[in-house]
């Protein structure tokens, strides 16, 4: 009995709130240590020079905003899309383009100036009617019919030759002389007709009419 009672007495209820006020009191004391040195070496901490430029370092800045690309405008999709037509285009030809063509040079075409013959002696002097000489108007017409004279020239005159066809009409001077030759010629007074080539002692050659030639 003399046991029970002190266990369950005063003085074992004692015993606790005694043991009880003594260790509430020493972790509190121990906290408010703990937290002074923590707070002291905080304090002496210091960040090494240098420190947030090398954490920082390039390419750690904020990242910009994504740009939409810019919309194409519809006259530039036009001009990309005729380029490349006209680049196909050039290869095509590039491909099949023809061989090398003569390129005459633009202007009058060439001329010869030859001079006007007659066979009569009577009529190198002088510029009578009845020693001019007919230009023709076709040379493969008869010479003296009606209708087929184009002008008048006598014996010395300049005139400026054309062409020539070798197989005009057959004409026979009073020398006996004969050609189936007939020039394009021009006169001074710009009259324009077939001389024929019994009409002249050209030595100069002179280029042949085209079929297609008036």
């Amino acid at each position: 009995m003399g046991v029970g009672s002190r266990h369950d007495g005063g003085a074992g209820g004692g015993g606790r709130d005694t043991g009880g006020g003594r260790g509430d009191g020493a972790g509190d004391d121990a906290g408010a240590l703990l937290r002074a040195r923590l707070r002291r070496a905080d304090e002496q901490i210091e960040t090494p020079p240098g420190l947030w430029d090398r954490v920082k370092g390039p390419g750690t800045g904020p990242v910009p905003w994504a740009v939409a690309p810019p919309r194409r405008r519809p006259y530039a999709v036009v001009l990309a899309v005729a380029a490349a037509v006209a680049a196909v285009l050039l290869g095509v030809w590039w491909l099949v383009r023809p061989g090398p063509v003569a390129v005459r040079p633009a202007g009058p075409p060439r001329t010869v100036k030859i001079d006007v013959y007659n066979s009569e002696r009577a009529c190198r002097t002088g510029r009578s009617l009845e020693c001019a000489l007919r230009l023709a108007r076709d040379p493969r017409t008869a010479y003296a019919a009606r209708g087929n004279a184009a002008g008048r020239v006598w014996h010395g005159d300049e005139v400026t030759a054309r062409c020539v066809v070798t197989d005009g009409l057959l004409i026979r001077d009073e020398a006996g002389v004969t050609s189936t030759r007939w020039y394009l010629v021009t006169s001074g007074q710009g009259v324009r007709g077939w001389l024929p080539g019994v009409r002249t002692r050209n030595t100069r050659e002179v280029p042949e009419c085209a079929d297609d030639m008036p």
